[in-house]
């Protein structure tokens, strides 16, 4: 019974690191190569619209429109990209376990293999 109780808490000890691998993967690759040209774009824009002499009360609330869009766009970015690895986290720690198991069945196969054979 212990030793159930300590493998379902190690199962989740190693479920959380995976989760948290998950998270920093997605952490570091939520602000790619589209998004920088995005943020360059608006801001390009701003530079331009005050080079024209727009008023700083149209310009303003366009760069905080923009630099909302960018942090949406990383944001929903950021949680695809959690949702993507999680699930290859996961996978990975299933096939660590399953891989686990088939070699825990196999060293019993050959302990019993041995055992007969002596």
């Amino acid at each position: 019974m212990e030793a159930d109780k300590s493998s379902e808490g190690k199962n989740k000890e190693n479920e959380r690191l995976a989760i948290q691998r998950a998270k920093d993967r997605a952490r570091t690759g939520r602000w790619d190569l589209n998004i920088a040209i995005f943020l360059f774009a608006v801001m390009m824009i701003v530079i331009i619209l005050l080079f024209q002499g727009v008023p700083l009360e149209i310009v303003a609330p366009v760069a905080i429109f923009g630099l909302g869009m960018v942090w949406l766009v990383g944001w929903r970015q950021g949680k695809q990209l959690f949702e993507r690895f999680c699930e290859e986290e996961l996978a990975r720690l299933e096939y660590e376990r399953t891989r686990q198991v088939e070699v825990t069945i196999e060293e019993a196969v050959r302990k019993a293999i041995r055992e007969r054979r002596q």
